[in-house]
């Protein structure tokens, strides 16, 4: 069976991308495999588990679950576009600080959706936090040093971007 492929044009942290993708492509595989950004993971597939969380156009999506072609004309941002060159986004470094980062397998996805938290409600409380965070599972941890984490950043200018 042949796959349908057809072009797409998107910003992708920043930077215009274009590119062929076949219709049926998730946007998961396209960051992975044709663009390389490995930085979001591939865990359930069924958009239950939250490990494969980017951004695009200022709202947290499962990648898992988007086609890739549904990225044309809109802006991704993958945890990889958190950073500068020069250091880690505060709530990248707020997560290393609090020692929340234990596998690192569910991070980026965890960190992408507190990013999104805190910039919607930069006074977030610990409560708002576990609560907008229930969709990032992770079997490492009890989520406190998560917490902590967005905890430091909550209240402060280093949330946004």
């Amino acid at each position: 069976m042949m796959s349908v492929e057809t072009e797409i044009s998107f910003k992708l942290n920043g930077r215009d991308v274009r590119l062929k993708v076949p219709v049926v492509m998730k946007t998961l595989a396209m960051l992975r495999d044709r663009l390389g950004l490995t930085g979001t993971k591939y865990a359930c597939g069924e958009g239950e588990c939250g490990a494969c969380t980017v951004s695009v156009d200022g709202k947290t999506v499962n990648s898992c679950l988007m086609y890739a072609v549904d990225c044309d004309g809109r802006e991704v941002v993958t945890i990889e576009g958190l950073r500068t060159p020069q250091s880690m986004h505060p709530v990248q470094q707020a997560f290393v600080d609090c020692g929340a980062v234990q596998c690192g397998f569910c991070m980026p996805g965890m960190i992408m959706q507190a990013h999104y938290l805190l910039e919607n409600n930069p006074d977030l409380t610990r409560e708002e936090a576990r609560r907008g965070l229930e969709g990032n599972l992770c079997r490492c941890t009890g989520y406190t040093k998560v917490l902590d984490a967005v905890e430091a950043v909550a209240g402060t200018s280093g949330a946004q971007r």
